[in-house]
Parts: structure tokens; sequence; C-alpha cells
């Protein structure tokens, strides 16, 4: 099913993926179950749950964003569940945690995959009995929360590799939605960049020029839109003279391509190396899997087993 509409709440896209996705939402969002979105850094997690809480029933509710890397290993039970008076060192009152805050609302878990394995338990007892206990305390709170969360990782993979809990993810992943990344459609690229324009230029600046758009269109993007949209806001601060002299906007370094020409092998000297490692591992992974299947006549069991992989943790990776 592919929505009629290019946008669904901030997210914006014309391609055929977003329209797919934007379905999904708008069937999703209206539901009490508990969404799971995976997707690159930068291509707008949390816009999905943002957008998601606004189009459901708890839309006038809170909507409170709980970043799981982010928390320091010692308070994050803390700050998920909250905490008694002199539970601990610096505990001078009681205080509520991320669950209680979001009551009647929706709660984002970014990051999930972070979540340290000894505190997942705790997490899946709160989801399943719809209650919290408070560090140094005994006494359950109710809750009443719609849970998403939000990973850039394969959390299957991490299931298989002891990293994360199977039960946990089955409860988190009710329904599964994928973000594509930028490089995936590039023909919202155009569309994405007169959007930061409308939002960042001055008044009676200039947009930018037609070829700078062509540019940004050839570029891979491992940074997704948040890399656009710093590109864009750049663009629009330097001005376009520069842009025109080189034949390139100055936001960025030119890409300089493999002899091959394939886009897994694209050099961008504007990412770090370990996030073009991670592409290129990405992109080998999908011609792997591919080819799997192929040998395999279309047999997901059979190309499990050849790429070693559990059923449930090929299909997940497609």
């Amino acid at each position: 099913e592919v929505s009629p509409t290019s946008s669904f709440g901030p997210l914006l896209g014309e391609s055929a993926p977003m329209r797919e996705l934007f379905a999904l939402l708008t069937r999703v969002a209206p539901s009490e179950a508990p969404v799971l979105v995976r997707g690159e850094t930068g291509t707008g997690k949390e816009l999905v749950a943002e957008a998601m809480h606004d189009e459901s029933p708890r839309a006038r509710c809170p909507f409170i964003v709980f970043d799981c890397s982010a928390a320091s290993a010692t308070l994050i039970e803390s700050e998920l569940f909250g905490h008694v008076r002199g539970s601990f060192t610096g505990a001078t009152g009681d205080r509520p945690g991320a669950f209680e805050a979001a009551n009647t609302g929706t709660l984002f878990l970014d990051e999930i995959g972070e979540l340290p394995l000894d505190l997942q338990p705790k997490l899946l007892r709160a989801l399943e009995n719809r209650e919290v206990r408070r560090v140094g305390s005994n006494t359950p709170h109710k809750v009443d929360v719609r849970i998403v969360a939000a990973t850039n990782r394969s959390l299957v993979h991490e299931v298989d590799r002891g990293r994360f809990r199977e039960d946990l993810y089955y409860r988190l992943a009710v329904v599964p939605v994928r973000l594509p990344p930028l490089r995936e459609r590039l023909g919202d690229v155009p569309l994405l960049v007169r959007h930061f324009e409308e939002k960042l230029r001055r008044p009676g600046q200039a947009p930018l020029p037609d070829n700078v758009i062509d540019d940004f269109c050839a570029r891979s993007w491992p940074g997704n839109v948040r890399e656009l949209r710093n590109a864009v806001a750049r663009a629009i601060s330097i001005g376009t003279m520069a842009a025109e002299q080189a034949g390139a906007p100055a936001s960025t370094p030119a890409p300089m391509s493999a002899p091959s020409g394939e886009e897994a092998m694209i050099v961008d000297l504007a990412e770090p190396l370990f996030v073009g490692s991670e592409r290129v591992a990405e992109a080998f992974e999908r011609k792997y899997l591919s080819a799997a299947l192929k040998q395999t006549g279309g047999n997901v069991s059979r190309a499990a087993e050849i790429a070693g992989l559990t059923r449930a943790g090929f299909i997940d990776a497609l």
C-alpha cells in the first residue's frame, strides 16, 4: 500500500519507500501496539515516534524521549524507573522516572540496542505488568504508556550474539518499521532541500541554484537527512558564489568513486572512517544475502543456514 500524500507529520518524501512508510504509519499510529523503528543515524527515527504520537489518541498527553545511550550506566535504572529518597548517594528526594513521566502518553526509547543486558529483564517486566518500581522501593506504580523504540542496529543479530534478550525484542517489535537511508531515496533530495531552505533562508536571500541541488542529488549522504540539512544550512550561510566557482557546494568535499563505480565503494571524506566501513559492510551483507537466496532458489531456511543466521535473523537482515 502506498500513501497518496508526500508527508506524515514532519516527515517528507515523494519516493515509493517513503510513501509506503507513510501508509504503514497511518495505520499503526492510532493503535496501542509497540513499534520498533530501525534506521541509520540521521534518518529521523524520533520524528517517526513523535508523528505517531501526534496522530494517536494520546496526542494531548506527554511525549517523553529516553535516550538509552546517553544515560549514565550507574543511573540509567533510576532515570527509567525513578528512585526514592536515600536509595543511593545523591538521592535527596523521591523522583519519578521516564515511565511515570510518560504516563497516559508515549515513551520513546531511543537507541534501545544500547540498553545494558542486566536492565533488560526489568524493562520487560515493566512492559508486561504495566507497572514500575522505583529504585529503593518495593511499591509498584501503575503506568499506562505506549512504547515506541528505535535503534540503528539489527536487534535480531544482537539476539543471535547474546547481547539482547529475545523475549524483549519480540515484546518491542510488535510492529517493525524500517526507515530507508537517504541514499535509497535520492529522488526526495530536491523536496527536502527546498523545505530546509524555506525554514533557514533569510527574507530576500536567493534560493540555492539548480546545479547545487543536482550535486546534492549525486551524493551518498552517510549522515542522511540530518547531514543534508546541515549542508543546506552551510550553503545558505556561505552563499552560492563559492559553490559556483568550485562547481560544487562548499558544504562537503566531493566524493571520489572507486574504479568499479559501485555506490558501496564511494569514498566520501566528509564521513568518518568507521561510518564508511559500516556502509560498505552493509552493502556486502545485502549482496551476500541475495546470493544465498539465489543459490537456494529462494529457500529462506537454507539460505539462513549458509549465512550462519537464524531464519528470523536472515529475514530481518534482508
